[in-house]
């Protein structure tokens, strides 16, 4: 009985389930949106969709993208996913300089901060290293091949940071601390600070909680937990903290603020973080239209805004011309203008997102309210177990797994 239900719920497809990521750039020159296989940009500085091109002959996305981020200054932007490549681009022309092939599905990508090297995570928890500039060239093999840094590290690495010595690659690899606390999967971490000063360690998981970190030391310093101030703003349905996992955090320019999409949930959790007196508090719900869910959230450092997206892909019978986003945007992402006492919008309306309908159309992928309405009815349902659908490791009957493996080995004989 329980082979056949695990059976049932992979050929559903709910297991490779895919949400709709955003990322911004930081200096607010950009804005990207992944779904599926589709990356879609808009320039915020012109008022126009980029059109993205291809100089390394490489193949397009042609499955899921995973995870897509920019650089710490702008210049490049990455995105990796299911077809197992890595894609670099750089977004002074989204010319794509790179393309990396993974021997597995990947699931993290990020970028060092001096834009030499890029990093991703496969499924099998291996992270691997790429050089990028001219710089480190010597520091790798001729053909420039990524190199494994970190090996089956765990079994699903969900999101990265990076803060990598002068030179990676040389030398044995030593584990600095270990933030041991969350009682569930690890969904989203980021790196916050006070100005040049010391930077700390955000992340939240599926136990419901949102922890602060001195990650240098390995100390939690606070833990903030999400059904203590959320309760009747929950369905009456949701009892217990497996259907309140974390989907994905940000903060703000100045730390001061912790933007928290929580799975199942329509809105935003607000959070100040602060970081002298090392403690997160519960500074306001931000509640949006019952039907939109947050998957994915992201802020630049010049602007105030912070974006979000709601969309899926990988779904059951789901078609091409299915992957619709919605994006919803804060206008004032910054702890005093949030307060209770400020009395602007929460949330923009349509007509007063910047260059209007053309980013709309860039990034939702259309205009029409009632396809949308549509298309992402069928993914209201999935988000609100989708964390766990992801995340969770599936297990699988003896016969399914030879029936796995013989499919694996049939692709590599085919090749």
């Amino acid at each position: 009985m329980e082979d056949t239900a695990i059976e049932e719920a992979e050929v559903s497809g709910a297991a490779e389930f895919a949400p709709a990521l955003v990322a911004a750039h930081p200096q607010g020159h950009s804005v990207a949106v992944a779904v599926g296989s589709e990356l879609r940009v808009f320039d915020l500085k012109v008022g126009c969709a980029v059109s993205l091109a291809e100089d390394t002959g490489g193949r397009s996305h042609s499955d899921a993208i995973r995870d897509i981020c920019f650089s710490a200054n702008g210049a490049l932007f990455a995105s990796a996913g299911d077809d197992k490549l890595v894609k670099v681009w750089k977004t002074d022309t989204w010319c794509c300089i790179r393309t990396i092939t993974s021997e597995k599905r990947v699931s993290a990508v990020a970028i060092s901060t001096n834009g030499l090297y890029v990093t991703f995570a496969d499924k099998f928890g291996v992270v691997w290293l790429v050089t990028l500039g001219e710089n480190g060239a010597d520091h790798v093999s001729v053909d420039n091949k990524p190199v494994s840094i970190l090996g089956h590290y765990c079994s699903i690495i969900t999101s990265m940071i990076t803060l990598f010595p002068r030179n990676p690659l040389k030398g044995a690899h030593e584990i600095q601390s270990f933030c041991l606390g969350h009682t569930d999967f690890v969904s989203c971490i980021s790196f916050t600070r006070i100005s040049e000063g010391q930077s700390f360690l955000i992340t939240g998981g599926g136990d419901s909680t949102i922890r602060l970190w001195d990650y240098i030391n390995g100390c939690l310093l606070d833990t903030f937990q999400i059904r203590d101030k959320m309760g009747e703003l929950l369905e009456a349905n949701v009892t217990d903290d497996s259907n309140l996992a974390i989907a994905d955090i940000c903060p703000s320019n100045d730390g001061s603020l912790v933007a928290v999409a929580i799975q199942g949930f329509n809105g935003v959790l607000l959070l100040t973080c602060d970081l002298i007196g090392k403690k997160l508090s519960f500074l306001k719900v931000i509640t949006m239209e019952k039907s939109y869910i947050p998957t994915s959230l992201a802020s630049s450092s010049s602007t105030e805004a912070l974006w979000t997206v709601m969309g899926a892909s990988n779904m059951p019978n789901q078609a091409a011309s299915q992957l619709l986003t919605r994006l919803r945007i804060v206008p004032h992402f910054q702890k005093d203008k949030l307060s209770s006492a400020y009395s602007g919008p929460a949330i923009l309306e349509d007509s007063e997102v910047p260059h209007g309908e053309k980013l709309l159309l860039t990034l939702q992928g259309s205009l029409d309210i009632a396809k949308q309405e549509e298309v992402l009815a069928s993914v209201l349902a999935a988000l609100k177990v989708s964390m766990h659908k992801m995340l969770v490791k599936k297990h699988y009957s003896e016969e399914r797994r030879e029936q796995r493996k013989r499919g694996r080995n049939d692709k590599k004989f085919k090749s």
